[in-house]
């Protein structure tokens, strides 16, 4: 997911449009962008919109923010809205890993009540500073945690961080992004408010895509072809690990731990990170699937 559009639950009038954005991902939003007293009602129109036939026939991500599990609300949006062609339920400040087990439990309830065979995956956000301190934790809670997500404006404006302090934001991304790497999950960049700032946007972007995040929130169309940009994989990267690929296979067949392509010392770690980019690049349509898969 190279970007991922919020769009508000109160607002029926965008679930379509959103759908023939460019965005790969969708995340229907019950929380922050709906007032306390529209609560029912986004939920509502939300939980109809998603049983249409055009909120299941398209090639996208779909995500509900869902309200957090200390409100009233989260029970209620979770049995509204766990329905055929959600993928992801993101849940908003999970404390601790039992917060996320009985969410889990919760969500795979709701998917049996609602005929699924499968229940959504958990994209958790780490916009609390326990969470931060826990992250790791909460990421390994639970088989169906498929990611982290970062919130920043929670994170630091309740507690005089500025928005913008760039030792700060690295710190979080980077702890963050090694929580995700030691329970074997994604890590992704949370929003950016500065709709006309697209320099500030684009900056942020490419620092977390340095420190391999997968992809960026987005709360406006037009920072969706931004972060698209900044984490789709560039023609010089892709035809790098082509090369570092191809080597490591000639030298697995040759029984050598280190080899150089490129003038780079290569071992397994850049042969991960290379299948990392292979992958991703077959997954955008960059290159094509190998033989095995056309055939």
């Amino acid at each position: 997911m190279r970007s991922k559009l919020f769009v508000p639950g109160s607002r029926p009038e965008l679930f379509s449009k959103a759908l023939r954005s460019d965005a790969d991902s969708l995340s229907y939003d019950l929380e922050d962008a709906v007032a306390e007293p529209r609560k029912a009602e986004a939920r509502a129109l939300l939980s109809a919109f998603l049983q249409t036939d055009a909120a299941r026939a398209h090639g996208k991500t779909i995500i509900v923010r869902v309200n957090a599990m200390d409100t009233p609300h989260f029970a209620a949006d979770v049995a509204a809205v766990v329905q055929q062609g959600v993928h992801l339920i993101n849940l908003p400040k999970p404390e601790s890993a039992q917060h996320v087990r009985e969410a889990a439990e919760q969500i795979a309830a709701a998917a049996k009540a609602n005929g699924l065979d499968v229940a959504p995956g958990l994209l958790l956000n780490i916009e609390t500073p326990k969470a931060l301190r826990t992250a790791a934790e909460l990421a390994g809670a639970h088989p169906s945690v498929v990611g982290l997500q970062v919130g920043l404006g929670d994170l630091f404006e309740p507690y005089g961080i500025h928005r913008r302090e760039r030792a700060a934001i690295e710190q979080v991304l980077f702890a963050v992004r090694m929580a995700a790497a030691e329970a074997h999950v994604q890590a992704y960049d949370g929003a950016f408010s500065n709709i006309s700032d697209t320099e500030g946007f684009r900056a942020e972007a490419q620092l977390a895509h340095r420190l391999g995040f997968q992809g960026k929130t987005c709360i406006h169309p037009s920072q969706v072809a931004l972060a698209n940009a900044v984490f789709q994989p560039t023609a010089a990267e892709i035809e790098e690990a082509l090369k570092v690929v191809a080597a490591s296979h000639e030298a697995e067949h040759s029984a050598v731990g280190a080899y150089v392509v490129g003038g780079k010392m290569i071992d397994k770690p850049f042969v991960l990170r290379a299948q990392a980019i292979v992958a991703r690049a077959r997954e955008q349509g960059l290159i094509s699937p190998p033989p095995s898969q056309t055939a």
